[in-house]
């Protein structure tokens, strides 16, 4: 399928690779669907397109290469969601939000409060906004 993208052109994705997001990002409710692209290779980056809206991705990033010891409670979670309950498995996989300040690149943050959750097996994701965290929504990257 092709996929146009105010950032990359059009692209070739295949219907696997595409991401449901069934309540949307906070702010973005009525984007539903969205893939991930490589920013570079060997970057700690990808971007998070959406397949409906040319205009809109975000940054992300997988938080552990940055906080190590980064830890979510992902039982609620998974129950909420009616997904496997095997927390455990590699069939899950947490993802940042990414800011980067224009023309400020050292000053890039994460938001480890709200990552987006997803289920490598049934290709859904959600950001989960994790309540009374002891994260931050800016956490510095740099």
């Amino acid at each position: 399928m092709k996929l146009e993208t105010t950032r990359f052109g059009v692209i070739d994705i295949r219907e696997e690779e595409i991401i449901t997001m069934p309540l949307g990002m906070p702010g973005f409710s009525d984007q539903k669907q969205f893939v991930l692209l490589d920013h570079k290779q060997d970057s700690p980056f990808q971007w998070y397109q959406s397949v409906q809206d040319p205009s809109l991705a975000f940054v992300v990033t997988d938080p552990f290469l940055f906080k190590p010891d980064y830890a979510v409670n992902l039982h609620k979670i998974v129950e909420e969601l009616g997904w496997d309950q095997d927390v455990s498995g590699n069939h899950l996989k947490l993802y940042a939000v990414v800011n980067i300040p224009p023309g400020s690149p050292e000053k890039t943050t994460a938001n480890l409060i709200g990552p987006v959750l997803m289920n490598l097996v049934t290709h859904e994701a959600v950001q989960v906004i994790i309540p009374d965290s002891r994260y931050s929504h800016k956490f510095p990257l740099a």
